[in-house]
Order: structure tokens, then sequence, then C-alpha cells
């Protein structure tokens, strides 16, 4: 099942810095789900100064649970980055990756 994770960064005076220092890490602990098919898509959500503010992340997991674990183990979660966290169920209907 697919889910849109919508996630904004805190917005307090060491929010960037602390995305900056973590997304070395954040971005090597979630290659083995993109290689597994379970991350579909994801990427910075920017201010009007092209600032990374928050993500969005389209995954593929059996569920919503499976979902949470990911999400309970990500170094932006760990790490305080991702203050503000919002998982919907989505369908994919047009574009490059389309569903087997």
């Amino acid at each position: 099942m697919q889910f849109l994770v919508m996630a904004k960064d805190g917005t307090d005076e060491g929010a960037g810095e602390r995305r900056t220092r973590t997304r070395p890490t954040h971005l090597t602990s979630i290659q083995p789900l993109v290689d597994a098919g379970n991350v579909l898509v994801g990427g910075a959500i920017l201010n009007e100064a092209g600032d990374m503010i928050g993500s969005m992340v389209l995954v593929d997991f059996p569920d919503r649970t499976d979902v949470d674990a990911w999400l309970a183990g990500d170094p932006y979660v760990t790490g305080g980055v991702w203050q503000e966290i919002e998982v919907t169920p989505f369908r994919t209907a047009v574009g490059a990756w389309q569903p087997a």
C-alpha cells in the first residue's frame, strides 16, 4: 500500500543546522528502502528562498505499522529534524511510476 509522508522541519534557530548535519545519515539509511522498492520518490520541501523546510516521501509498505516502524528509526526523526509528520494513504494515478 502506498503512503504519502509529509514531514515538516522544526522552525527553531537550529533547525537548518540539524537538517544539514543529519542529512548524510538520513540519505544513507534510506537507500536500502529505495533499493527494496519501499521508497518510490522523495525530496525536500522548500520555502520561497529555496531553503529546505521539510520533506515529502512516497512510500510503499504492506501497512501503516511498517511506515511507522521506518519513521521511528529514521535519522531525521531520531535527530529531531522532522517535527511534524503527516502520513496519508495514497494511490498513484499518473506518472513515471505505476504499481505492478
